[in-house]
């Protein structure tokens, strides 16, 4: 659903992935974007300081006692397809620093790193066909009770393309009920360099506002500020509840 492809989406994709990894990795480590050389191992000046502040630490030890969460199962309301059956089944949790980025000034990966699993379920009332798939969480942000997370589906190792999809999670309270947002579910468009419309790649922890009331089930957003060092994690070991 609002899938629009043209030629020019190769070329389209990797300029605009060397744009977002520069920017991505000039925020964490003050590195230039739009240089690859900065990217290369031993350029640049800013690589992450293993001694600077520890964000979100509330252990004895200097790590967080409980990682940023999201977990829960829901059937939303989709406005394009009001008489269908739609779940969302999510267990994502933060593993700062744990998806390594050799090569790079971010050699212990990114604070916004997490595991986890996503379960998609769409039920289509016309004719019963039903669409599942699952998903490998590689992404989760949170703040206070709205998270975005993405995941990724198919593994290249197996072979299979894979695609990342994202999402955004609204955990609601009282009358203000839960909200879920999905990346294909809204028009993730943009114009190539030959003027027409694609759909674009979704970098890590991008999704859309939480557009899609839940009507039943919910979400539970346990947020964590981010760790500003992968020291506070073991340089890079996985952090555990």
């Amino acid at each position: 659903m609002f899938r629009i492809r043209t030629r020019s989406r190769a070329t389209v994709r990797t300029v605009r992935a060397a744009a977002a990894a520069g920017l991505a990795l000039a925020v964490l480590t003050g590195i230039a974007p739009g240089s690859a050389d900065a990217l290369s191992t031993g350029s640049g000046s800013g690589s992450v300081d293993p001694g600077s502040s520890r964000s979100g630490s509330d252990g004895r030890d200097g790590r967080p006692a409980r990682p940023a969460s999201v977990a829960g199962s829901a059937r939303i309301s989709y406005a394009f397809s009001p008489d269908d059956e739609i779940w969302f089944t999510v267990d994502a949790r933060a593993q700062p620093y744990s998806h390594p980025l050799p090569g790079t000034n971010a050699p212990n990966g990114l604070p916004t790193d997490a595991v986890g699993t996503v379960r998609y379920s769409h039920r289509v009332a016309a004719t019963g066909e039903v669409h599942s798939t699952e998903a490998a969480v590689d992404c989760l942000s949170t703040g206070g009770p709205v998270a975005t997370l993405t995941a990724v589906i198919g593994t290249p190792e197996a072979g299979k393309p894979t695609e990342r999809i994202g999402l955004s999670i609204y955990q609601g309270s009282g009358r203000d009920v839960a909200r879920l947002g999905f990346s294909w579910g809204v028009a993730n468009l943009d114009t190539g360099l030959d003027g027409k419309p694609y759909q674009p790649v979704v970098g890590t922890c991008m999704a859309p506002a939480p557009f899609a009331p839940v009507l039943r089930g919910g979400f539970t957003v346990h947020h964590v500020e981010l760790a500003q060092s992968p020291r506070s994690y073991g340089e890079g070991a996985s952090s555990s509840e």
